[in-house]
């Protein structure tokens, strides 16, 4: 193993199973916690009504692309600080840190603005009936002016997670998470003879429990190696982090946005269907979005193993890792599916009991879960592509997958086969995604870097941060 100089670069030592577990069991739970605000989302805005829950099934694959741009900014601070700790450059991870951070807050703050002005026309082009607009555009408003929040807890995020601090980082959306369960009910719903606010009581509790969570954060940022400390990037030329973080961070943020914004053209395509058929799209997407938790987690921490590993110079234990990685993808996609598929109908009746709705989610079901193996490769290669500062090729099998497969069979088959189109384009999508991924896998940590041993192999030249590293 060759020597790493610096002894907070934890993950280039000791095993790699046992990294992957520890990195891995402590995200499982908060991926789940957030995974579930949306579930419990969907399962109080349901009490209120069909129109209520086709309003949260519109927004849904919206927000879920608006929080991509946080996960952009948490992946680019995590690639650019794992790799500096790996190389031994303590100052330059803390100044990383911190520009990542500061980066992450000035982009919420613009992007918030932009979708508080655009939130109409953007709903409207969805094809969302006028009389679900205005529920539209109540959760909206406060969630447009309270995203600044989530792009500073994300960013916070990043850090941690460069650091190998899994149990931190998880105790971050566990907070979260918390805050939502106690405030939807009494938000949106109402409790204890005090009136909710419906629709827009689920983006009160979303708001509120950004705000809460960022409190913890920055508790815990304050115990680790690298605080906040915003003099750290005082009297430095900025432009060569900058141009770090971004290479990474836009086009992970774009990659991550790809496929909800690949949900929402499905959705348009279903809205001339009717709101039954949108309810049960969006209440199936619910189901399968908690499904796959321990993929979504594998693939955050991956990020951490193979960008310390590669940094240090210890590719083979970065191949290694992302190996022993995707065979977990393939065992639990194939499982989950084989549970969800034989208990569609129970988890169908948990957010509707309509029947067109009910049949609508259950025909999702029956459908969709066979991909989620192909997913699973997908966006744990992804998460290693980010890693070693390969974040274009993440971007191009992200497009590909959604503008070359997704969307083409939707359009193609919607005439012939209705609904059903839409599910077997979500399924094309995902397994010949995760084949495209496996192959790409192969071609960068494989045969680019070619196939050598720590040894001998020289480190590629998008492995570190180029002209930092020489500064």
């Amino acid at each position: 193993m060759a020597d790493n100089p610096n002894k907070r670069a934890k993950l280039v030592h000791g095993s790699i199973p046992g990294h992957l577990v520890r990195q891995t069991s402590p995200a499982v739970i908060g991926v789940a916690a957030i995974m579930s605000v949306g579930i419990i989302d969907a399962y109080f805005v349901g009490r209120l009504g069909g129109r209520e829950l086709a309003a949260i099934s519109f927004i849904f694959p919206v927000v879920t692309a608006l929080q991509s741009l946080g996960v952009g900014v948490m992946v680019g601070v995590n690639s650019v600080v794992s790799r500096a700790l790996g190389e031994g450059s303590d100052e330059r991870a803390l100044s990383r840190a911190n520009l990542g951070m500061m980066l992450g807050v000035g982009a919420g703050l613009a992007v918030g603005l932009a979708l508080f002005a655009l939130r109409q026309p953007l709903f409207a082009l969805m094809q969302a009936d006028a009389d679900i607009l205005p529920l539209i555009d109540e959760y909206m408003r406060p969630y447009s002016l309270g995203f600044p929040l989530l792009m500073t807890m994300m960013g916070i995020n990043g850090v941690l997670r460069a650091q190998g601090a899994a149990k931190s980082n998880t105790a971050v959306l566990l907070v979260y998470s918390g805050a939502n369960w106690i405030l939807d009910p009494l938000l949106i719903t109402g409790a204890f003879g005090i009136g909710g606010f419906g629709v827009a009581g689920a983006a009160y509790a979303t708001v509120l429990g950004w705000a809460i969570a960022i409190v913890m954060a920055l508790y815990l940022l304050a115990r680790h190696e690298l605080p906040l400390r915003p003099g750290s990037v005082r009297g430095k030329d900025l432009k060569p982090g900058i141009a770090s973080l971004a290479r990474v961070a836009g086009p992970a943020a774009f990659t991550n946005s790809i496929n909800p914004a690949g949900l929402a053209v499905l959705t348009a395509l279903l809205a001339p269907l009717g709101d039954a058929a949108v309810a049960g799209f969006g209440a199936g997407g619910r189901v399968q979005s908690f499904a796959v938790v321990p993929l979504l987690a594998l693939s955050g921490s991956i990020g951490a193993i193979v960008g310390q590993n590669w940094g240090a110079g210890e590719h083979d234990r970065a191949r290694k890792a992302l190996w022993q990685a995707g065979l977990f993808c393939v065992a639990y996609g194939l499982a989950a599916a084989l549970v969800l598929f034989t208990s569609r109908r129970w988890f169908a009746g948990l957010f509707s009991g309509e029947a067109d709705v009910l049949r609508a989610t259950t025909e999702y079901l029956a459908i969709s879960v066979w991909g989620y193996a192909g997913y699973g490769l997908l966006i744990v290669v992804n998460g290693a592509l980010n890693a070693v500062d390969r974040a274009s090729n993440a971007l191009a099998l992200s497009l590909a997958r959604v503008l070359l497969v997704m969307v083409p069979v939707a359009w193609l088959l919607r005439g012939a086969w209705d609904t059903q189109a839409i599910y077997v384009a979500e399924l094309s999508a995902n397994l010949l995604g995760g084949l495209a991924a496996a192959a790409i896998a192969w071609w960068v940590f494989v045969h680019s870097a070619g196939g050598a041993s720590n040894e001998n192999a020289a480190e590629p030249a998008t492995g570190s941060d180029g002209v930092e590293a020489n500064a």
